[in-house]
């Protein structure tokens, strides 16, 4: 079982999930799954498609934004167009949730959308360090 790490109201990030995450995920008020982790990245791990298909059938709606390392401007769009047209509240993964969190603050930093202290801010209260990631 994954642990979901509340970042905003629309926003938890969580290290590499399960299949059965995404019943719970549902449950919890989750409305979209954003997989921030390129296919046989390690072995074991699911597949984008068995992913997308518990997403489905949780009743939840899903995207594959596969980030290998940092992030490229053309990852950080995508995610920000998905993120602003959710559903609701989304649930963004990868091996550990960095690259998830990461995408999304660079995003929000680029837009000026919050304040780079307010990003380093709500990384610290999810267990990340964003302050060498959002520059100065």
């Amino acid at each position: 079982m994954s642990d979901f790490r509340y970042v905003t109201d629309q926003l938890s990030v969580s290290p590499q999930i399960g299949l059965d995450d995404l019943a719970r995920a549902a449950a919890l008020g989750f409305k979209m799954v954003i997989n921030n982790r390129p296919d046989g990245e390690e072995p074991g791990q699911p597949t984008s498609a068995e992913i997308e298909a518990a997403a489905k059938a949780a009743g939840l709606a899903y995207a594959h934004v596969p980030v290998r390392g940092g992030p490229t401007q053309d990852q950080v769009e995508a995610e920000r167009e998905i993120l602003a047209s959710a559903p609701g509240p989304v649930l963004a993964f990868c091996r550990s949730g960095t690259r998830s969190i990461v995408t999304w603050s660079i995003g929000q930093a680029l837009a000026g959308e919050r304040p780079r202290d307010e990003l380093v801010a709500l990384g610290a209260q999810a267990g990340y360090d964003l302050s060498g990631v959002l520059g100065v």
